[in-house]
This record gives structure tokens, C-alpha cells and sequence, in this order.
């Protein structure tokens, strides 16, 4: 992991940092091909090179944002294709809805799969 990478982790205080390495090693945890790099100043999570998933704090609220990659699309003329998400907010001291982010991610990985 890079050193800004792990620096996004590190400069949150608790206990969002703790929720957030959480849910960064419960993300990895799902498939072996989900790489974590970081993009847009936040750590972005990768399957086989498509986006699947991203992890933000928002006004002091971690978040995790699930991703259709617009590139699993075909390119028709004149039509412009954004990539899809959803948002789930999650509460740093509660336990993690790992039911839910298993199935957002495991659909996303199953979609993949079958292109």
C-alpha cells in the first residue's frame, strides 16, 4: 500500500479510522483480484481492473460507495456513459453490515464475471 494510501487511514480519528481499516480489510477479504489503489484522494477498490468500490468520510460519517464500471458498457456513438454507484452510510460505532456489503459486492463481481 502506498504511503498517501495509508496516510488516509491514518490522519482519521477514531473511531472512523478503525471503522474504515475495517472495512478495507473486509473488502479485500471477498476475492483475492480486488486490488486497492487510490484515486481521487480516496482509497478505491479494483476487480480484475474495474472499479467496484470506494470508501469516503463525509461530514465526519464514513461511507462506502458501490460501482457499475461504466467501461463494462459498449461504446455507442453519441452516448455518454457515466459510471453507476450507491452510497451506504455506515455508523462507526455500530457493528458493519457485512450482509449488505457482501451482496452489493458479490453482485458487482458476479456482473464482471459474466461479461
Amino acid at each position: 500500500m502506498s504511503q498517501e494510501l495509508e496516510n488516509y487511514y491514518l490522519k482519521q480519528s477514531e473511531p472512523i479510522q478503525g471503522c474504515l481499516l475495517a472495512l478495507k480489510n473486509l473488502i479485500l477479504s471477498i476475492d483475492g483480484q480486488i486490488t486497492h489503489e487510490r484515486k481521487y484522494q480516496i482509497p478505491f477498490f479494483y476487480y480484475k481492473g474495474k472499479k467496484l468500490c470506494f470508501l469516503w468520510v463525509n461530514k465526519k460519517k464514513p461511507l462506502i460507495g458501490f460501482i457499475v464500471d461504466k467501461a463494462i458498457y459498449p461504446v455507442t456513438a453519441g452516448i455518454k456513459r457515466k459510471d453507476e454507484y450507491e452510497t451506504l452510510q455506515i455508523d462507526p460505532n455500530a457493528d458493519l453490515p457485512v450482509e449488505i456489503i457482501f451482496d452489493n459486492l458479490l453482485r458487482r463481481i458476479k456482473l464482471y464475471e459474466s461479461i
